[in-house]
């Protein structure tokens, strides 16, 4: 059984749409994705419509969260997508993207680049806007080489050139709020030291006493050191270990099913969850 438990679609700043998400993960030999789009369920009926016939859909969403000053994501699993509390914070933090790229754009503009906000605007595609988005332009203007290059202090980075910072729920909130609505909280990518400051491992202990499920140990941003820290860490304080490709089709190079989490530990944040339930793909259109 092989299991995908993040991706992203146009619904934010993926490049395939949620019915092509779904369709490449079965192509891929997936058993089971999970749709996690940045502060936003807006792909879950497209996606749902179009799943295919041997795979399942997890419902989720990748929330925006900051501690101490240091920016990280929340992995959100199974809950309901209409529970007012979450939903308000959600759009709280996904109205403010749009001022955020907005005053990127601004500060582009007075280091010498002439990206626009319409460009931006194009390359969201409705999206849930952020960074990739702007990065994407620089790709485009031939600043940066890649989608990558332009997260350094350069650039795009936490405290970068033109780095703007947007609204962010506190993780202790976002455990709290996740667990009111019935899903099930994973840390994504904790120790991916390259995006900037990564959060301490005391406060990820305050954070499991809190209500935190797990951690996402198998990311394509985790050298073989930090797997091993992350993987111990998870067993000293009772977490689950996911692993995922957090995939964004041809925004990043890694691809679905890069890496996967075990069965087991799938079944265990299914039985947790009480706010919704994995969709099981009946041949989609």
């Amino acid at each position: 059984m092989r299991i995908d438990l993040h991706c992203h679609s146009t619904a934010s700043d993926g490049t395939d749409t949620p019915a092509e998400l779904v369709r490449n993960a079965a192509a891929a030999g997936l058993d089971v994705v999970a749709l996690t789009d940045h502060d936003t369920t807006r792909g879950y009926a497209e996606a749902i419509a179009a799943l295919p016939e041997g795979l399942t859909l997890v419902t989720g969403a990748e929330l925006s969260c900051r501690v101490d000053g240091i920016s990280m994501h929340m992995l959100a699993y199974l809950f309901d997508p209409e529970e007012p509390a979450l939903l308000a914070e959600r759009e709280l933090v996904r109205d403010d993207r749009v001022p955020r790229a907005q005053g990127m754009v601004a500060k582009l503009n007075g280091l010498g680049v002439p990206v626009t906000w319409e460009q931006v605007e194009r390359i969201a595609a409705g999206g849930s806007v952020g960074r990739p988005h702007v990065a994407t332009a620089l790709v485009e203007l031939g600043v940066v080489p890649t989608v990558g290059d332009a997260f350094t202090e350069e650039w795009l980075a936490d405290g970068g050139r033109a780095f703007v910072e947007k609204h962010e729920t506190d993780p202790f909130e976002a455990i709290r709020l996740v667990k009111g609505a019935g899903g099930v909280a994973v840390f994504a990518h904790p120790a991916a030291a390259k995006r900037g400051r990564t959060v301490p491992e005391s406060v990820i202990a305050e954070l499991a006493a809190a209500g935190l499920d797990g951690i996402e140990v198998d990311h394509m941003d985790h050298d073989a050191d930090a797997r091993a820290r992350m993987r111990g860490l998870a067993g000293d304080l009772g977490l689950l270990v996911t692993g995922s490709s957090d995939y964004h089709g041809s925004r990043k190079t890694v691809s679905l099913g890069a890496y996967t989490t075990d069965p087991e530990v799938y079944g265990e944040i299914t039985r947790r969850a009480t706010g919704a339930f994995p969709v099981p793909g009946t041949g989609g259109a």
